[in-house]
């Protein structure tokens, strides 16, 4: 084993789950009380994590050469959900994470959930304590895991877990298991369970995946010119950063007000929520929106619902509403990039990130500005 472990109709709220392994309370973290860390790097995600994780891609094959479909966002999910991908620490050219990652003492206490204990397994080598166990590192495993599975992914003759290099190659090849087709649903949810028994930490890990892969297709602008492009670029610039309820405006990320009918608050929080996002991004190019997501259906030419998602265009405004053809009951707006896909603040708990455009429900049309 490795670490044992909304909807509401308002702007940007969208069903996903949102489990946090009790294995991951990490005893140092990065991140404000919102569960989210500032952001504003590719997908959220520090580059030199990302490297690591394309790099396990490239190497699990020498370990698990019968496995099928491992891709970087699997490893992303993963290392989402149990350490935020380390966000916070320092990364060292050669992978190196400091300060370490450790979690709870895993003692029965039910200090972050956990209450079985788990005996020492290795004089405290990975998990700095000799009296009990603890996991470690940005995927959380358990040093008796890290045992079996830990390869030594830089060259340096050390497979270690605080290592971002090696933590994603033991993740991979754990996940790989004996020969795992990770390209079907059905494989690469049991190799999440493998890592967690819960089905709430499955959910939250191939929501993220999901979240990954779209993120990871570069979105094409080519033949995007002019104020269409400035807004789309505006949009995208603020991939990562956190949702807040409120937050946002024309100048940029600010914090939100408390509370979304949902009950979250966005006081304490530097980001944008959905109208947030697109009156910014249409501000860079001069144009000035409405504050609220109804309100910005009555800017520009509508462009109705029945006419499906292929009448879009890149730089439109995406509407979704709980009755799709009142313009009163719109709660979300995103801005389209073209291909199917939108720059999206989604709901609390996320970032401004890359998401399809039937990702959410209650698709009521479009509008176009530009």
């Amino acid at each position: 084993m490795v670490a044992l472990l909304m909807f509401a109709a308002v702007c940007c709220a969208a069903p996903v789950g949102n489990a946090f392994s009790a294995y991951v309370a990490l005893e140092a973290g990065a991140q404000d009380g919102t569960g989210i860390a500032g952001g504003g790097s590719a997908a959220g995600i520090p580059a030199r994590m990302l490297t690591a994780y394309k790099n396990a891609v490239q190497q699990v094959g020498k370990y698990s050469p019968r496995c099928q479909g491992m891709r970087w966002p699997i490893l992303a999910g993963i290392a989402k959900a149990e350490s935020n991908h380390a966000v916070g620490r320092n990364i060292s050219a050669g992978g190196d994470i400091r300060p370490k990652i450790y979690g709870v003492l895993l003692n029965g206490s039910g200090q972050g959930g956990n209450t079985t204990v788990f005996p020492d397994t290795d004089g405290g080598t990975w998990d700095g304590i000799a009296n009990g166990e603890r996991a470690v590192g940005p995927f959380q495993f358990l040093p008796s895991t890290w045992e079996r599975i830990g390869r030594d992914a830089g060259g340096d003759r050390t497979a270690d877990p605080h290592n971002a290099d090696d933590a994603a190659l033991g993740a991979a090849i754990y996940l790989c298991g004996d020969g795992r087709d990770l390209t079907k649903r059905s494989q690469l949810k049991a190799a999440i369970w493998q890592y967690n028994h819960s089905s709430e930490y499955v959910a939250d890990v191939v929501g993220w995946i999901d979240q990954y892969t779209v993120a990871a297709t570069n979105p094409g602008l080519k033949d995007v010119t002019g104020k269409v492009r400035t807004v789309i670029e505006a949009a995208l610039s603020q991939r990562g950063v956190p949702y807040s309820w409120g937050g946002g405006d024309r100048s940029g990320a600010s914090y939100g007000i408390c509370c979304s009918p949902s009950g979250k608050s966005g006081a304490r929080i530097k980001g944008f929520d959905c109208s947030g996002l697109t009156t910014y991004a249409y501000a860079t190019a001069e144009i000035h929106l409405p504050r609220t997501a109804a309100a910005q259906a009555g800017a520009g030419r509508r462009i109705p619902a029945g006419l499906g998602t292929g009448a879009l265009k890149p730089g439109d405004l995406v509407f979704y509403a709980t009755a799709p053809g009142r313009n009163s009951t719109i709660y979300h707006v995103g801005i389209y990039l073209g291909g199917g896909q939108m720059v999206n603040a989604p709901r609390p708990g996320a970032v401004v990130r890359l998401d399809a455009v039937h990702a959410m429900s209650g698709y009521a049309g479009g509008a176009r500005l530009l």
